[in-house]
């Protein structure tokens, strides 16, 4: 088994900062790409950053500058800081991970639960 766990959402003022964290765990050999994603309500889920495991970065362009994904390879654990957060940063923030599992050849796409980010004006 795989588990994606995220954490370090919250309510922050408009300004502020937060850091995300999503941990891996369970029978993993390898893991991949990583990336968050995040869904607010009423929209679809979009692409906020990803991190390729040698560290290529790509991000969305409303959160070039603000945003910086990087990544533990030591710990499966990957990060987002969040910095001058605005009102539309406000979502679901959910992480993915291509991992490849012991014992197999292939790789799957896992994610996370979610947690939530709230931003206040």
């Amino acid at each position: 088994q795989v588990q994606l766990v995220e954490s370090g959402g919250g309510l922050v003022q408009a300004g502020g900062s937060l850091r995300l964290s999503c941990a891996a765990s369970g029978s993993i050999f390898r893991i991949n790409g990583m990336a968050w994603y995040r869904q607010a309500p009423g929209k679809q889920r979009e692409l906020v950053a990803s991190i390729s495991s040698g560290g290529i970065t790509n991000y969305a362009d409303s959160v070039k500058g603000r945003f910086t994904v990087s990544r533990d390879n030591a710990k499966n654990t990957m990060y987002l800081q969040m910095n001058n957060l605005k009102p539309e940063d406000t979502a679901v923030y959910s992480c993915n991970a291509r991992i490849r599992r012991y014992f197999t050849e292939n790789e799957h796409d896992y994610r996370g639960q979610g947690t939530q980010v709230t931003v206040s004006s």
